[in-house]
């Protein structure tokens, strides 16, 4: 599934670039807690998550991060935006919450990643 499908179906807002949103995204995996993202993400991966600090765009340094999704109506500020142009990470934003948007990806066919 391409990015910008994704952020049609979570009706996001979006802050990367049109080229960006051509990305195709194999699997997905949602969590607020850092550990668990550095565990349980193995492979290509777009990252559900409400956490908005500096971290985050970090673990695309140390996992393959294809994109960030900020939920529950969370917004990144200028800092993670400049953190996210910088490694080339698109990041979207939702009005939804995690379960809302797992639910809506996983029933248009988006996998969870495997753990």
């Amino acid at each position: 599934m391409k990015l910008r499908k994704i952020a049609e179906l979570l009706q996001a807002e979006i802050f990367c670039t049109e080229e960006q949103l051509e990305r195709e995204v194999p699997c997905a995996f949602g969590s607020d807690l850092i550990s668990d993202i550095l565990m349980c993400t193995k492979e290509p991966t777009v990252l559900l998550t409400g956490l908005t600090n500096p971290q985050v765009i970090r673990l695309s340094d140390m996992i393959d991060l294809i994109a960030v999704i900020f939920v529950r109506g969370k917004k990144p500020s200028p800092e993670l935006i400049e953190m996210a142009e910088e490694r080339d990470l698109p990041m979207i934003s939702t009005a939804f919450t995690l379960y809302k948007s797992s639910g809506l990806l996983y029933n248009e066919g988006l996998r969870s990643c495997k753990i």
